[in-house]
Order: structure tokens, then sequence, then C-alpha cells
């Protein structure tokens, strides 16, 4: 498992809060394509990023699946693009609640199936080839389901769409070259 950046709490700061009022700042919002916004850093060294927030989810509570009503902070998807660290398609997650200690998260696109680790409220592919192939199965797929665990033993499951994924990551990667 390799170790991944925790974006600091004034950089994700800075995303959720252009993601939510499209705020002029060092880190801007710079364009849209569907379900993904596009985001760019220009304070230090560049980086880029797109986000999306689920089209859906539910928690479920229980032997029996029960649905639960549940709060939770910021759900987003993210791929980062950091030049300058040789990063080009970095995956996060983070699922507005802390994760179970030691935890998996799961990601389904289609027939693909991907696993990614827990840290805080964050979870991560474990290699830069991992996030390779998830990109790729996000550029092929319709929806990407994320399934995880909450340190309380709810399981969420948060529904992403794909719509405007490609154009938003090239975008983003012709942005940060």
């Amino acid at each position: 498992m390799r170790a991944r950046p925790i974006p600091t709490v004034a950089l994700l700061a800075a995303w959720l809060g252009a993601l939510a009022a499209g705020a002029g700042m060092a880190e801007t919002r710079v364009d849209a394509k569907a379900d993904w916004s596009i985001f760019r850093s220009d304070g230090g060294e560049r980086q880029c990023w797109i986000v999306s927030a689920p089209t859906g989810w539910k928690a479920l509570r229980g032997r029996n699946d029960v649905t639960s009503s549940v709060r939770r902070g910021d759900i987003l998807l993210m791929v980062a693009v950091r030049p300058a660290e040789g990063v080009k398609n970095e995956v996060s997650y983070t699922s507005g609640y802390p994760f179970r200690k030691d935890s998996k998260v799961t990601v389904e696109i289609g027939n693909d199936k991907f696993e990614m680790f827990t840290e805080g409220e964050w979870a991560w592919t474990p290699s830069p080839a991992d996030d390779d192939r998830l990109v790729e199965a996000m550029k092929r797929g319709i929806t990407a389901v994320v399934t995880g665990v909450s340190s309380r033993g709810t399981q969420t499951i948060d529904t992403f769409g794909l719509r405007g994924f490609t154009a938003a990551l090239t975008k983003a990667q012709e942005l940060c070259r």
C-alpha cells in the first residue's frame, strides 16, 4: 500500500467552497462536463482535479439491511493531476463520515470491481497502476457505485454519474501540463 497525501484542510475547504459557491480563489472552478466539475490551483505548484457529488446514496444498518437515516458531510469522488509530483490520475473518495478502522471501500463500475484503503474520511487505491485501471473503467462506465462502512458500522452505498468524466479529466490534464 502506498502512502497518499491527505488534502490539507485549507485545500479541501477551497475545493468544497469553490464547488458550493463558485468562488474565485487561487483554487478556481474552471469548467464542468456533465456530472464533473474541473478545478485548478495556480498557487505554488499547479494542481488540477475533477470532482463529482453522488447522484444518489443510501445507508444500511443491521442484519436485515434496514435503510437508515444518517448525517453525513460532503461526499465526493475526485481525480487529481499534480504534474510536479508525476501524478496524472490519483483517485480519491471522501465519505462524509469516518470509516471503520482498517476497512476497505469498493468501487463497482459495470462488471469491474476495485478496492480502496481508508484513512479517516478518505479512501484511495493502493497504487498508481490501480488508479490507472480505475480511471479506464470510469471512462467506459455509466455509473460508479462506491460502498463503505462507517466507524459506527453503517454501510453506505453512493452512486456517482460518469457522464462527462473523460472530457473533464482530459481538460484537467491539459490545464496542468
